[in-house]
């Protein structure tokens, strides 16, 4: 049995460990305070990228203090299923998405595209930045800069963002080689962002804690004893920068 998914993606993780470990840092930094200045973070992706969305929220073992931007009409669970494509390019439906979030100076928005070149992620970056948040978005340059922009502006994602973290997968997002046909198969971008973002999440955490916090905002399991009562407790302390029902 050939194991060429495994091999692809360990090469992309170890890329990504060394040419993305300052901008991983910095996006550390940026959670951080965030987290000890009680500011709001906030997560969108469309379509498949908003895996990683769902990946960040209400998960154990994850931040509590993260609140995910859903678009009903972008999830994957709608009929036709092209309808998510056609509203990730629909110009002035981001901005209509970011209408509904109360974004703060120096609040934190993490954005996930792979090519970063659909108006709605990059119209959620453009309406943040106009309020003063910090953008850090998850994207693969390569497949950016080999396209064009399909908002107005002819900006692409990258050139909203304050921190670009890029993920190092191949154009069109397939990583294996098929004898036989040219479409690679086995996308990339799911596994090494959610490694990504939980890698930074992990630092936050251990930093949060050398600065001398007893509990970050971390979700216990609810299914171990005693997890909802500190589920319930580190919420009172921090729901000012909780904006989902819980």
């Amino acid at each position: 049995m050939s194991l060429q998914y495994f091999k692809r993606i360990s090469e992309i993780l170890s890329q990504v460990e060394t040419d993305e470990a300052s901008a991983m840092e910095q996006t550390k930094d940026l959670l951080v305070e965030a987290i000890e200045k009680h500011r709001s973070i906030y997560i969108f992706g469309a379509s498949h990228a908003g895996i990683l969305v769902q990946e960040m929220f209400y998960r154990a073992g994850g931040l509590m203090s993260i609140n995910p931007i859903f678009g009903k009409e972008i999830m994957l669970d709608n009929e036709p299923i092209t309808l998510t494509s056609q509203m990730e390019r629909l110009v002035g439906y981001g901005t209509v998405l970011a209408s509904q979030v109360d974004f703060n100076k120096n609040d934190i928005l993490i954005l996930h595209s792979v090519s970063g070149r659909n108006p709605v992620t990059i119209e959620l970056g453009m309406c943040a930045q106009e309020k003063g948040v910090k953008v850090v978005t998850i994207t693969n340059m390569t497949y950016s800069k080999s396209t064009t922009s399909r908002h107005p502006s002819g900006k692409m994602l990258y050139e909203v963002s304050d921190v670009v973290i890029d993920n190092h997968g191949d154009i069109g997002d397939g990583t294996c080689v098929i004898e036989g046909i040219d479409q690679k198969v086995s996308p990339s971008s799911t596994v090494v962002g959610a490694t990504i973002l939980n890698s930074i999440v992990t630092e936050v955490c251990q930093t949060l804690v050398d600065n001398g916090m007893k509990y970050p905002p971390i979700f216990y399991s609810a299914n171990l004893d005693g997890g909802d009562e500190l589920n319930k407790n580190l919420y009172e302390q921090f729901k000012d920068t909780i904006h989902y029902r819980y």
